[in-house]
């Protein structure tokens, strides 16, 4: 059997390029000005009236520390993890995110380039035969 000597496009079936490359132009660019749109300031991260951004700190950085004495120490590592974890869940959780005021067109505008351009993506990585 003789291979094929047809190109493969996006998502390995033939054609679609100009379709996938549109899609990702649109995609980008409404994720791009939606993400503009969004306002997100840090709240405050306490616990009993007590800021504890200090003290989520202590897991990581005591699993650094084990880490820097031993590479393969799994305490430090599992330290290390529930440190990334903490920090991630509580820089998360306090923050405030609020959608800056924007006419009703651009907000259409913003949105459809972002679902269009998915859309195209999704359809030229079906086949084109």
């Amino acid at each position: 059997m003789e291979p094929s000597t047809t190109t493969k496009g996006p998502g390995g079936t033939p054609g679609g390029y100009g379709e996938f490359f549109l899609g990702l132009a649109l995609a980008i660019a409404g994720g791009f000005w939606i993400l503009s749109q969004v306002q997100v300031t840090g709240g405050s991260w306490t616990v009993y009236g007590y800021n504890a951004f200090g003290l989520a700190l202590l897991p990581f950085l005591i699993g650094v520390g084990m880490l820097f004495y031993n590479g393969k120490s799994i305490p430090g590592w599992v330290l290390l993890g529930a440190g990334v974890v903490i920090l991630f869940a509580g820089i998360l959780g306090n923050l405030n995110i609020y959608w800056r005021s924007t006419s009703l067109f651009s907000a259409l505008v913003m949105w459809i380039c972002l679902f269009g351009g998915i859309g195209l993506i999704a359809k030229a990585l079906k086949s084109h035969s």
